[in-house]
């Protein structure tokens, strides 16, 4: 057996733990069930990705989105045709978020190996690349339907509501980091 080089371990480890990073950050983000918007919470939406700041995000919880469509004083019909475009975009990144889990099972497969493969860690990188583009295209395809369903006054609102939850949940997020700052 060869033994190897500090550089080629130096490598080899590098391409592993960034393997190992991406799987776990890609996880959380995509694949967590929970109350807002997972699989089996009591709101179960969607969580592969519609549960983001943007617009099509908005969309991903069930309440939130009854709550926005109210804000903006939408019709029964575009709750109608939202809720079908939502629902569209739900069993497409269900299929996703399935693709998602297989990869990292093959990232963690992978990095428990006594030796990592390099070009196997970079082929799955590119693979968790490509599902994170094709769910980000069809976030972005969801925002432009629902975009065409309400009128541009109601979008600005959305828009001005989201803004408004934004700077609260900053704020809230500033007051917890400041109480749990360590008095000295």
């Amino acid at each position: 057996m060869k033994t190897p080089t500090p550089r080629r371990s130096l490598t080899t480890f590098l391409a592993a733990a960034g393997l190992a990073l991406g799987a776990a950050l890609a996880q959380p983000a995509l694949a967590m069930p929970g109350e807002h918007g997972g699989r089996g919470g009591p709101n179960a939406g969607m969580h592969g990705g519609m549960q983001g700041d943007g617009p099509a995000g908005l969309f991903g919880n069930p309440r939130m989105a009854e709550r926005a469509l109210d804000s903006v004083n939408a019709t029964a019909e575009q709750r109608s045709q939202i809720r079908t475009l939502v629902e569209a975009a739900r069993k497409d990144l269900d299929a996703q978020r399935d693709g998602g889990r297989a990869l990292r099972e093959q990232a963690l497969g992978l990095f428990g190996q006594p030796t990592v493969d390099a070009r196997a860690a970079e082929s799955l990188r590119q693979q968790m690349l490509a599902r994170h583009d094709a769910t980000s295209k069809r976030m972005t395809q969801l925002m432009l339907d629902v975009s065409r369903v309400l009128t541009p006054d109601q979008r600005k609102q959305l828009v001005e509501r989201m803004a408004q939850h934004r700077a609260m949940m900053e704020r809230h997020q500033q007051e917890r980091r400041q109480l749990e700052r360590p008095k000295s």
